[in-house]
Protein backbone atom coordinates (compact mmCIF):
# COMPACT_ATOMS: atom_id res chain seq x y z
CA UNK A 1 0.00 0.00 0.00
CA UNK A 2 1.37 3.42 -0.95
CA UNK A 3 1.67 6.33 1.49
CA UNK A 4 -1.10 8.11 -0.41
CA UNK A 5 -3.37 5.09 0.05
CA UNK A 6 -2.53 4.97 3.76
CA UNK A 7 -3.52 8.62 4.16
CA UNK A 8 -6.75 8.02 2.25
CA UNK A 9 -7.43 5.00 4.47
CA UNK A 10 -7.02 7.12 7.64
CA UNK A 11 -9.48 9.71 6.33
CA UNK A 12 -11.99 7.04 5.35
CA UNK A 13 -11.70 5.28 8.72
CA UNK A 14 -12.12 8.57 10.59
CA UNK A 15 -15.24 9.45 8.61
CA UNK A 16 -16.62 5.94 9.17
CA UNK A 17 -16.03 6.15 12.94
CA UNK A 18 -17.83 9.49 13.15
CA UNK A 19 -20.76 8.28 11.07
CA UNK A 20 -21.04 5.11 13.17
CA UNK A 21 -21.16 7.24 16.34
CA UNK A 22 -23.58 9.87 15.05
CA UNK A 23 -26.98 8.20 15.51
CA UNK A 24 -26.34 6.98 19.06
CA UNK A 25 -24.25 10.03 19.97
CA UNK A 26 -26.64 12.93 19.37
CA UNK A 27 -28.85 12.32 22.42
CA UNK A 28 -25.98 11.92 24.90
CA UNK A 29 -24.18 14.98 23.47
CA UNK A 30 -27.30 17.09 23.99
CA UNK A 31 -27.79 15.63 27.49
CA UNK A 32 -24.17 16.41 28.37
CA UNK A 33 -24.40 19.95 26.99
CA UNK A 34 -27.59 20.68 28.94
CA UNK A 35 -26.06 19.24 32.11
CA UNK A 36 -22.95 21.40 31.70
CA UNK A 37 -25.05 24.49 31.00
CA UNK A 38 -27.27 24.03 34.06
CA UNK A 39 -24.31 23.45 36.35
CA UNK A 40 -22.24 26.33 34.96
CA UNK A 41 -25.24 28.68 35.29
CA UNK A 42 -25.51 27.60 38.93
CA UNK A 43 -21.89 28.59 39.59
CA UNK A 44 -20.36 25.12 39.41
CA UNK A 45 -17.18 24.16 37.57
CA UNK A 46 -16.10 21.33 35.30
CA UNK A 47 -13.00 19.33 36.22
CA UNK A 48 -11.49 17.21 33.44
CA UNK A 49 -8.92 14.40 33.33
CA UNK A 50 -7.39 11.75 31.10
CA UNK A 51 -4.02 10.28 30.12
CA UNK A 52 -1.88 10.86 27.03
CA UNK A 53 -4.05 12.07 24.16
CA UNK A 54 -6.99 12.15 26.56
CA UNK A 55 -5.01 14.50 28.81
CA UNK A 56 -4.63 16.73 25.77
CA UNK A 57 -8.39 16.55 25.23
CA UNK A 58 -9.02 17.46 28.88
CA UNK A 59 -6.80 20.51 28.51
CA UNK A 60 -8.33 21.42 25.15
CA UNK A 61 -11.86 21.38 26.61
CA UNK A 62 -10.83 23.39 29.65
CA UNK A 63 -9.13 26.03 27.52
CA UNK A 64 -12.16 26.35 25.24
CA UNK A 65 -14.35 27.04 28.29
CA UNK A 66 -11.95 29.35 30.10
CA UNK A 67 -11.11 31.38 27.01
CA UNK A 68 -13.67 30.95 24.22
CA UNK A 69 -14.76 28.56 21.51
CA UNK A 70 -16.10 30.45 18.47
CA UNK A 71 -17.97 33.41 19.95
CA UNK A 72 -17.04 36.20 22.30
CA UNK A 73 -18.45 35.49 25.74
CA UNK A 74 -17.53 35.48 29.41
CA UNK A 75 -15.13 32.79 30.67
CA UNK A 76 -16.63 29.55 31.99
CA UNK A 77 -15.30 27.72 35.05
CA UNK A 78 -13.14 24.74 34.10
CA UNK A 79 -10.02 23.06 35.46
CA UNK A 80 -7.90 20.44 33.68
CA UNK A 81 -6.44 18.15 36.36
CA UNK A 82 -3.63 17.15 33.98
CA UNK A 83 -1.73 20.43 33.86
CA UNK A 84 -0.02 20.86 37.24
CA UNK A 85 3.12 18.75 36.84
CA UNK A 86 4.28 19.39 40.41
CA UNK A 87 0.99 18.13 41.84
CA UNK A 88 0.72 15.17 39.47
CA UNK A 89 4.30 14.01 40.05
CA UNK A 90 4.20 14.52 43.83
CA UNK A 91 1.03 12.44 44.15
CA UNK A 92 2.47 9.76 41.86
CA UNK A 93 5.72 9.73 43.85
CA UNK A 94 4.30 9.92 47.39
CA UNK A 95 1.26 7.70 46.82
CA UNK A 96 0.49 6.08 43.49
CA UNK A 97 -0.15 7.17 39.91
CA UNK A 98 -3.70 5.85 40.20
CA UNK A 99 -4.45 8.70 42.65
CA UNK A 100 -3.15 11.67 40.60
CA UNK A 101 -6.66 12.81 39.66
CA UNK A 102 -8.73 11.52 42.60
CA UNK A 103 -6.77 13.54 45.16
CA UNK A 104 -7.32 16.67 43.08
CA UNK A 105 -11.05 15.90 42.80
CA UNK A 106 -11.20 15.48 46.58
CA UNK A 107 -9.53 18.87 47.05
CA UNK A 108 -11.24 20.88 44.29
CA UNK A 109 -14.55 19.15 43.60
CA UNK A 110 -17.74 20.30 45.26
CA UNK A 111 -21.28 18.98 45.18
CA UNK A 112 -22.85 20.12 41.92
CA UNK A 113 -19.55 20.30 40.02
CA UNK A 114 -18.98 18.01 37.04
CA UNK A 115 -16.13 15.67 36.15
CA UNK A 116 -15.28 15.11 32.49
CA UNK A 117 -13.57 11.70 32.63
CA UNK A 118 -11.83 10.68 29.41
CA UNK A 119 -10.44 7.23 28.56
CA UNK A 120 -10.39 5.61 25.12
CA UNK A 121 -10.53 2.14 26.69
CA UNK A 122 -12.75 3.08 29.62
CA UNK A 123 -10.28 1.26 31.87
CA UNK A 124 -7.76 3.91 33.03
CA UNK A 125 -7.24 3.26 36.75
CA UNK A 126 -6.58 6.88 37.67
CA UNK A 127 -9.66 8.10 35.77
CA UNK A 128 -11.78 5.42 37.48
CA UNK A 129 -10.53 6.57 40.90
CA UNK A 130 -11.36 10.17 39.92
CA UNK A 131 -14.90 9.03 39.09
CA UNK A 132 -15.21 7.36 42.49
CA UNK A 133 -14.02 10.56 44.20
CA UNK A 134 -16.45 12.65 42.13
CA UNK A 135 -19.42 10.51 43.11
CA UNK A 136 -18.35 10.64 46.75
CA UNK A 137 -18.31 14.45 46.52
CA UNK A 138 -21.81 14.61 45.01
CA UNK A 139 -20.61 15.40 41.50
CA UNK A 140 -22.00 14.06 38.26
CA UNK A 141 -19.80 12.65 35.52
CA UNK A 142 -19.58 12.99 31.77
CA UNK A 143 -17.54 9.97 30.66
CA UNK A 144 -15.95 9.88 27.22
CA UNK A 145 -15.11 6.30 26.30
CA UNK A 146 -14.67 3.98 23.33
CA UNK A 147 -14.92 0.29 22.51
CA UNK A 148 -17.42 -1.25 24.98
CA UNK A 149 -17.15 1.55 27.57
CA UNK A 150 -14.76 -0.51 29.71
CA UNK A 151 -15.05 -0.41 33.50
CA UNK A 152 -16.19 3.21 33.42
CA UNK A 153 -19.55 2.64 31.72
CA UNK A 154 -21.13 0.49 34.48
CA UNK A 155 -19.93 2.97 37.13
CA UNK A 156 -22.21 5.71 35.81
CA UNK A 157 -25.20 6.68 37.92
CA UNK A 158 -28.43 8.59 37.37
CA UNK A 159 -27.57 12.07 36.12
CA UNK A 160 -24.28 10.97 34.55
CA UNK A 161 -23.75 10.84 30.77
CA UNK A 162 -21.56 8.57 28.63
CA UNK A 163 -20.25 9.77 25.28
CA UNK A 164 -18.96 6.59 23.63
CA UNK A 165 -17.07 6.54 20.34
CA UNK A 166 -18.30 3.63 18.23
CA UNK A 167 -14.88 2.23 17.35
CA UNK A 168 -12.10 -0.02 18.67
CA UNK A 169 -9.00 1.78 17.36
CA UNK A 170 -7.49 4.36 19.74
CA UNK A 171 -6.74 6.95 17.04
CA UNK A 172 -10.31 6.80 15.73
CA UNK A 173 -11.74 7.04 19.27
CA UNK A 174 -9.59 10.10 19.96
CA UNK A 175 -10.81 11.74 16.75
CA UNK A 176 -14.42 11.16 17.76
CA UNK A 177 -13.68 12.44 21.28
CA UNK A 178 -12.39 15.71 19.85
CA UNK A 179 -15.58 16.03 17.82
CA UNK A 180 -17.62 15.36 20.99
CA UNK A 181 -15.76 18.21 22.71
CA UNK A 182 -16.34 20.64 19.87
CA UNK A 183 -20.04 19.72 19.77
CA UNK A 184 -20.24 20.32 23.53
CA UNK A 185 -18.51 23.69 23.26
CA UNK A 186 -20.76 24.81 20.43
CA UNK A 187 -23.92 23.62 22.19
CA UNK A 188 -22.86 25.35 25.43
CA UNK A 189 -22.26 28.61 23.59
CA UNK A 190 -25.68 28.34 21.98
CA UNK A 191 -27.51 27.42 25.20
CA UNK A 192 -25.80 30.00 27.40
CA UNK A 193 -25.11 32.83 24.96
CA UNK A 194 -27.24 32.23 21.85
CA UNK A 195 -29.87 34.60 20.54
CA UNK A 196 -32.67 32.04 20.89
Amino acid sequence: MSLEQRVQQHFAASIEAKQATLAAGIGPILDAARLCAVRLQAGAKILSCGNGGSAGDAQHFSSELLNRFERERRPLAAVALTTDSSTVTSIANDYDYSQVFSKQVQALGREGDLLLAISTSGNSANVIKAMEAAHAAGMNIIAMTGRDGGKMAPMLKAGDVELRAAHDVTARIQEVHLLFLHCLCDALDEILFGDG
